[in-house]
C-alpha cells in the first residue's frame, strides 16, 4: 500500500534525545533561579552588603546558559544520531535480510550476535521462520516434483499402449482396454488422493463430535476381507475417545492407517492391534503391526509425499501411490494433533495419533 514519505526513525530517535536533552537543561536552569538567584537581593548593596546583586547576576548567568543550552542543543543531534544508528543497526539487518527474501533468497540467515535483549529476539525469530519458510518451499517443491512424475507415469503407459494399439491392429483390444483401465484407475485414486492431501491440509472443514473407538471399528470392519485374505489378524481394543473434527477426514485417517498395517505385514500370520483412548486431554489411536524389522532412517520418511523406501514398495494391487501416511500426517495437523512413528524392536512399526479431546 503506497504511504506518504516521513521522516527516518533514526531522525525521530536523534530529535526525541535532543529535545529530552533540552527539556532537561530547561530544568536545571530553572531549579538554579528558583532555588539559588530569586534569594539574591536585587538591589545596589547586593548580598550581605557585598556586590554582586542579582541583576549582574542574571546578566553574567544569561549568556553562559545560552550558550550552554547550544551545547546542549548540538551534542544531543550529534550524539542522538550516532546513538540511535547504533541502536538501530540490528532493525537494518533484518531489513536487508527481509528484501533477500522478498526476492526469493531464503537462504540467509542474520545470526545476529550478542548478549539477548529484544533485536536478538526478533532476529532469532526471523531466522526461524526463514528455516521454516525454506523447508515448507523446498517441501513444496518436491512434492510437485513427485506428483508430476507420478502423474506423468499412468499417462505414458496410456500412450504407450494406444500407440502399441494402433500399429498393431492384431493386437486383442480387450488386453489393451483392461490394462488401460488398470492405469487409469491408478491416475484417478493419485488424483484423488492429491486432493484429499490438499484438503486435509487446509483445514476448512466442518467440526463435529467424532468418536475415535467408533472410527476404528469402521475402518477395522470395512478393511476385515483384506485383513482375512491375508491371513492378518485384525484386533480393535480401547474405550471410546471424543475428538472434534471431520468424520470422513478422520475415517480416512484411521482407514489409510490399518490398510498400511495390514499391507505393509508379514506374508501371513501377521498381527494389527488397533487401540483407542483417552490420556488427559488428549484422545489417543494407536495402529500396531509385524513385519520385518524398519530402518531407523526410513521411519522419519514415512511421512513424506511419494517416499514409500525400498522396504515398502509393492507389486500387487495395493501398491497405493505413496500418500497413505503424507495425507494421515496432513490430517492430523489439520485437526491440531501429533502424529508418531516408532519402530518394533521385534518388528513392525507402532504409529500413534494424539488429537485434542473434544471434552
Amino acid at each position: 500500500m503506497p504511504r506518504r514519505p516521513g521522516l527516518s526513525a533514526r531522525l525521530k530517535l536523534t530529535l526525541s534525545y535532543a529535545g529530552f536533552l533540552l527539556i532537561a537543561g530547561a530544568l536545571l536552569m530553572a531549579v538554579v533561579w528558583v532555588y539559588l538567584l530569586r534569594y539574591v537581593p536585587d538591589n545596589s548593596r547586593g548580598l550581605l552588603g557585598i556586590a554582586p546583586n542579582r541583576y549582574l547576576l542574571v546578566r553574567m548567568f544569561a549568556p553562559a546558559a545560552a550558550l550552554a543550552m547550544v551545547c546542549l542543543l548540538g551534542f544531543g543531534l550529534v550524539g542522538g544520531w550516532i546513538l540511535a544508528g547504533r541502536m538501530l543497526a540490528p532493525l537494518t539487518r533484518i531489513r536487508d535480510a527481509a528484501r533477500l527474501a522478498e526476492n526469493g533468497s531464503l537462504s540467509h540467515r542474520i545470526r545476529m550476535k550478542g548478549r539477548q535483549d529484544e533485536f536478538r529476539e526478533l532476529s532469532d525469530a526471523f531466522d526461524a521462520m526463514l528455516e521454516q519458510l525454506e523447508s515448507h518451499v523446498a517441501e513444496q517443491q518436491r512434492f510437485a516434483a513427485n506428483a508430476s512424475h507420478e502423474l506423468r507415469t499412468p499417462l505414458a503407459i496410456s500412450r504407450a499402449l494406444l500407440d502399441v494399439a494402433r500399429k498393431d491392429p492384431t493386437q486383442d483390444r480387450g488386453v489393451v482396454i483392461e490394462r488401460l483401465h488398470v492405469v487409469n484407475g491408478r491416475a484417478i485414486d493419485l488424483t484423488e488422493a492429491l486432493l484429499l492431501l490438499s484438503r486435509g491440509g487446509r483445514g476448512d472443514f466442518t467440526r463435529e463430535d467424532v468418536d475415535l473407538s467408533l472410527v476404528a471399528e469402521e475402518a477395522a470392519e470395512a478393511l476385515l476381507p483384506l485383513a482375512e485374505r491375508r491371513r492378518i489378524a485384525l484386533d480393535v481394543t480401547g474405550v471410546a475417545a471424543r475428538v472434534g473434527g471431520s468424520a470422513e477426514l478422520l475415517l480416512r485417517m484411521t482407514a489409510n492407517l490399518v490398510q498400511n498395517a495390514i499391507v505393509h505385514n508379514r506374508p501371513a500370520d501377521g498381527r494389527v492391534t488397533v487401540y483407542t483412548g483417552e490420556y488427559g486431554d488428549m484422545s489417543v489411536l494407536r495402529v500396531e503391526n509385524t513385519c520385518r524389522p524398519l530402518s531407523p532412517d526410513l521411519v522419519p520418511t514415512l511421512t513424506e509425499p511419494f517416499q514409500r523406501g525400498a522396504e515398502r514398495v509393492r507389486g500387487d494391487e495395493h501398491a497405493g501411490v505413496g500418500l497413505g501416511l503424507a495425507i494421515v500426517h496432513s490430517i492430523v495437523r489439520a485437526h491440531g494433533g501429533t502424529l508418531e512413528l516408532l519402530p518394533r524392536p521385534e518388528g513392525g512399526l507402532v504409529v500413534t495419533v494424539r488429537l485434542p479431546s473434544a471434552r
